[in-house]
């Protein structure tokens, strides 16, 4: 049955408002990065702890997400959106507010789980939106755009925000756009009915696995500034213990929010360790390439933004157009594989930058490779990943891959994060001119990242082997699939 041309309309006006709610969720992963020089010159926060302005949002994102899953089963995805919504933009006012480093971290925390929030059930009320198969692709398409292209273009509002205005905007401008996305959320994007089936959201499963994070990343932050010791070890086996209660619970849970059946698929399973791999590389591009630019380059705010914008380009005009090509002409792994390759060589280029370097011979040419690649390599990632599941369980299996990519963001940043530092003390201790030791900081984290990345293909060399995988016309629908 055709829709009359009112109901498209209806379909289309919802459409943009979840899309536009996604949008503003994933770009404040990344908005922030550009700020952070500013920030810590303004609140007086120590280079090691700064990657927690940046953390704290993935953490409670990716720890949260499965519960607020849950949470949209029993009460409603459309209502849990729009509360999810109303939390990030008080929780971004807070942010802009903050004077103080503990209440900036605080506020970015409850900005992630805002996130979580409004993130977790947009993928089903889109698939809810659209019954027929076709209009459900453009859908999803347009949906993996906003996701894959997310994080580029907040380096580039970042930015412009920063250097026009002054770092408080970049959570201040989610004010009025938070309360319009909400508002016409509220008129728009129609209510769905509880399901009767959802039973008593885990909560203490949630607090074990954010927990869990949280102690890891702190654990690997503190360490990259003072080495490992006794208090850091034993921070970390708490966080190891949080994370294997979680296990314990799901096991035992009345409504687990992570049924350890699933992950009895290998492609699943091996998928989401892919994708936490892949994102754990990506990150660091974003985060140590703008803090190069700005404190070894001597770059402002407004250029790092339009430094990056090839970035954002790139990703855009490869995920929505040469993706979905080449994904029904070769396979989702054949796009895939040489894709992660690039992603290699664009970070290991990265690795190479020097201390008097030039952007468009040093930092242009690795992310022009670095846009482009994963443009190509994220619809096939998330496609193959989600063909691991069956129909029933597809949103169970977004929560997944979606928690895959926050926690591999998280971990990642963290731990690129410390060697950075760790490789910079070392140099100023050896008694390297400043600039000459952050350089090397950042080119010792960059090659970590490549190494991160290095194995996620190997990794996907052997869970996407061709007998596990979709052939034929499955393989373009699975690829429409991206996380919520």
């Amino acid at each position: 049955m055709v829709p009359s041309r009112t109901a498209e309309r209806g379909q289309q006006g919802a459409l943009l408002v979840l899309s536009t709610g996604a949008l503003m969720m994933i770009v404040d992963e990344t908005i922030v990065n550009v700020a952070l020089p500013s920030i810590q010159q303004d609140l007086g926060i120590a280079a090691h702890d700064l990657s927690w302005v940046v953390n704290a949002y993935l953490i409670a994102f990716g720890g949260l997400l499965l519960l607020a899953g849950r949470l949209g089963d029993a009460f409603g995805r459309a209502r849990v959106f729009r509360a999810g919504l109303a939390l990030f933009t008080l929780a971004s006012l807070a942010c802009a507010l903050a004077d103080d480093a503990g209440t900036l971290v605080a506020a970015r925390f409850v900005q992630g789980a805002g996130g979580a929030l409004t993130s977790a059930s947009v993928l089903s009320l889109i698939v809810g939106l659209f019954p027929d198969p076709a209009q459900r692709a453009r859908a999803l398409g347009v949906y993996g755009f906003v996701t894959a292209a997310g994080a580029s273009l907040g380096l580039l509002l970042g930015g412009v925000l920063t250097q026009a205005l002054s770092w408080h905007w970049v959570f201040l401008v989610n004010v009025p756009l938070g309360v319009s996305v909400g508002v016409a959320a509220a008129r728009l994007v129609p209510r769905d009915r509880p399901s009767a089936h959802a039973g008593r959201p885990d909560v203490l499963g949630a607090v074990l696995v954010t927990g869990g994070l949280m102690l890891l990343v702190g654990t690997i932050v503190v360490s990259g500034d003072t080495g490992w010791t006794t208090r850091s070890l034993l921070t970390g086996a708490a966080g190891l213990l949080a994370l294997s209660g979680f296990v314990l619970r799901q096991q035992h849970a009345t409504a687990p929010l992570l049924p350890l059946a699933l992950l009895r698929s290998r492609v699943l399973s091996g998928g989401g360790a892919v994708i936490a791999l892949f994102v754990a590389g990506m990150f660091t591009q974003f985060f140590l390439g703008a803090l190069y630019l700005q404190q070894v380059l001597g770059f402002r705010p407004g250029q790092v933004g339009l430094g990056f914008l090839p970035v954002a380009v790139s990703i855009g005009v490869l995920s929505l157009v040469a993706s979905p090509v080449l994904i029904r002409r070769v396979g989702p792994r054949a796009v895939l594989l040489p894709s992660l390759a690039a992603v290699v060589l664009g970070l290991g280029l990265l690795a190479r930058v020097p201390v008097d370097g030039a952007y468009a011979r040093d930092v242009l040419p690795a992310l022009l490779l670095l846009g482009a690649a994963t443009g190509l390599a994220f619809p096939a990632l998330m496609g193959l990943t989600m063909s691991g599941s069956a129909p029933e369980d597809a949103g169970l299996a977004s929560g997944v891959v979606t928690t895959a990519q926050q926690a591999g963001g998280a971990l990642g940043l963290a731990v690129t994060s410390a060697v950075a530092a760790a490789t910079t003390s070392a140099a100023l201790r050896e008694g390297s001119p400043a600039l000459t030791a952050l350089t090397e900081g950042y080119r010792t984290a960059f090659g970590v990242a490549a190494l991160a990345v290095t194995l996620a293909l190997l990794l996907a060399l052997v869970v996407f082997r061709p007998r596990l995988t979709p052939a034929g016309p499955t393989a373009p629908r699975a690829a429409a699939q991206p996380p919520s």
